[in-house]
């Protein structure tokens, strides 16, 4: 299925772009941001485990285990301060 996977901030700037449409057959959240880290390098990187990463489904914060459908929307970010 096709998804628009969108990156904001800090992983936009380490991934140099701000969204894509990605071929998947990932079923969940956590199993999309899997096939991205597979990619390797700055994806890797940028989406690690270790890393704390916000994931929206749609709009919606979501938790990893929701489901994917076809053509929706996936942002990743990292947690937001302000001061």
């Amino acid at each position: 299925m096709k998804v628009t996977v969108k990156y904001f901030a800090s992983i936009r700037e380490a991934l140099g772009q701000g969204s894509e449409t990605v071929d998947t057959s990932a079923g969940s959240l956590a199993a999309l941001r899997e096939e991205l880290i597979a990619r390797g390098g700055a994806h890797a990187q940028a989406l690690a485990h270790g890393k704390s990463v916000r994931v929206a489904l749609n709009q919606v914060m979501s938790d990893e285990s929701v489901a994917l459908a076809e053509g929706c929307e996936v942002a990743f970010f990292p947690p937001v301060t302000g001061g």
